[in-house]
C-alpha cells in the first residue's frame, strides 16, 4: 500500500514528508496504523550524523503507538484492531538475553540501524515510488503514517489506552525511569543526580522519585526545563552538573550523590567526568544519552576509579524487558504513580516533524508528539 513518511536522504540532513510504497505483512509481521509517535533525540542523531544508518534514504521514528491495520498469515496473537506500543528495542525471547531476562539486549538489536528485516538484510519493507529501498529506524519507522513491522517489535495493550499518551512507554518513559529504578538502583532516602531533563531525563527524575529518592537534583540550563523536573518529582534543580555535585556533598556530609544518571541529549565525556566526580564513594554513575558514537574517551582519574570503588554503567532502554515494562509502567500511569500527559509539551503533525526537531533543540520541549 502506499503511505506517508518523514525521512532523510542523507546525514548531515533534515527530515522530508516522502511518499512510499509499504509492505504487506508477512508471517510474523503486522501492518500498524500510526495514532502518535514521539520526537526522540535519538531520531536526530540519526539525521545530523552522529549515529550512522545501513542504507538511505531512511525513515526516522522508533517510539510510537497504533491500532493493527493487518495481520501476516500465520501470525498468532495479533488482531485487526488491537492497539499496540512499540518498542524500540525487539524481543526475540529465545536467545541468551531474552532468556536471562535482559530482553533490552536481544540479539536482534544487532540489525536495528541496518533498516531491513532482521533475517534478511536485503528486504526492505519500504520503498520510494521508484522503487529504491528505504531503511526502517529500529525496524518500526513511527514517522510514517502506516508502518509494518515484526511482532518482536510490538507489545498489545488495552482497548482504552489512550496511545497519544502511552506512545512515550515505548522510548523515553520506559529508558529514564529504569535508568534510575534498574540501573541505578536507586534506594529510599538516596541522593541523586539527573544530568539533562529533556524526554528521558524527565523520566529518571521520576523513577527516582517513585523509588523513594530523599533528595532529586534535576540539572539543565534550560529554565523550563528546570521548572518541569520540579513537576516531575525533583526536590532541587540547578543549571550545570558540579553545581549538583556541590549541593549533594551538602546534603551527605561532603560525600557526594548515590546515584548519578547522565541523560543529555549530546553526552560527552566531560559530563560523564563531572558526574562521576559528583557521587560518593562507591557510588554509581549512570550513562544513558548518546552523543558521537565515534568519539572515545572519558577524562576521569584510574586512581579515583579503582581507590573509591566508583561504578560506572551503561543504560539501554533503562536495562527494562519492553514486554513486561511497558504494561507495567502502563499501570503505574492508570493508577496515577507515573506521570505521561505532562511530558507531552507540543503537538505536531507529520508535515511538522522538521518544525519539532527546531523546537527540541531550542528547548522548548520536554516531549514533542506526532498526532495522526
Amino acid at each position: 500500500m502506499k503511505t506517508r513518511g518523514a525521512v532523510i536522504r542523507q546525514a548531515p540532513g533534515k527530515y522530508e514528508v516522502v511518499n512510499l510504497e509499504l509492505d504487506d505483512p508477512r508471517q510474523g509481521e503486522l501492518r500498524v496504523r500510526m495514532v502518535a509517535s514521539g520526537l526522540c533525540h535519538s531520531d536526530d542523531h540519526v539525521a545530523t550524523g552522529d549515529i550512522p544508518v545501513g542504507v538511505y534514504p531512511f525513515a526516522g521514528g522508533h517510539e510510537g503507538g497504533g491500532i493493527v491495520d493487518a495481520v501476516g498469515p500465520n501470525t498468532p496473537g495479533f488482531a485487526e484492531g488491537d492497539k499496540v506500543v512499540f518498542s524500540f528495542l525487539p524481543g526475540c525471547g529465545r536467545c541468551r538475553w531474552c532468556a536471562t531476562g535482559h530482553q533490552n539486549l536481544c540479539d536482534l538489536g544487532a540489525g536495528l540501524l541496518a533498516g531491513a528485516r532482521w533475517n534478511d538484510p536485503t528486504s526492505y519493507r519500504l520503498h520510494l515510488e521508484d522503487g529504491s529501498p528505504v531503511g526502517q529506524m529500529c525496524g518500526i519507522s513511527t514517522f510514517c503514517e502506516y508502518t509494518t513491522v515484526a511482532v518482536d517489535s510490538a507489545v498489545k495493550v488495552a482497548e482504552d489506552t489512550p496511545l497519544e499518551k502511552a506512545c512515550l512507554l515505548g522510548c523515553s518513559v520506559g529508558t529514564g525511569w529504569g535508568s534510575a529504578v534498574n540501573t541505578g538502583e536507586v534506594r529510599p532516602g538516596d541522593t541523586v543526580i539527573v544530568a539533562g531533563v529533556g524526554g528521558i531525563g524527565a523520566n529518571a527524575v521520576q523513577g527516582a522519585a517513585h523509588a523513594g529518592a530523599a533528595n532529586v537534583i534535576a540539572v539543565d540550563p534550560v529554565a523550563f526545563k528546570r521548572e518541569a523536573a520540579e513537576s516531575l518529582g525533583a526536590t532541587h534543580t540547578v543549571a550545570s552538573i558540579p553545581e549538583a555535585g556541590e549541593l549533594a556533598r551538602s546534603f551527605t556530609n561532603g560525600q557526594g550523590a548515590d546515584v548519578a544518571i547522565v541523560t543529555i541529549g549530546v553526552t560527552k565525556g566531560e559530563h560523564v567526568a563531572e558526574a562521576f566526580s559528583g557521587v560518593r564513594k562507591q557510588g554509581t554513575v549512570v550513562v544513558t544519552g548518546l552523543g558521537n558514537v565515534t568519539e572515545v574517551g572519558l577524562p576521569i582519574a584510574i586512581s579515583e576509579l579503582t581507590l573509591l570503588e566508583k561504578k560506572l554503567k551503561g543504560s539501554l532502554f533503562g536495562s527494562s524487558n519492553p514486554s513486561a515494562d511497558i504494561p507495567r509502567l502502563l499501570e503505574l500511569y492508570r493508577a496515577g504513580h507515573l506521570k505521561l500527559d505532562e511530558l507531552v509539551t507540543t503537538e505536531y503533525s507529520l508535515d511538522e516533524v522538521a518544525r519539532g526537531y527546531e523546537d527540541m533543540h531550542a528547548g522548548k520541549n520536554i516531549r514533542g508528539v506526532i498526532r495522526y
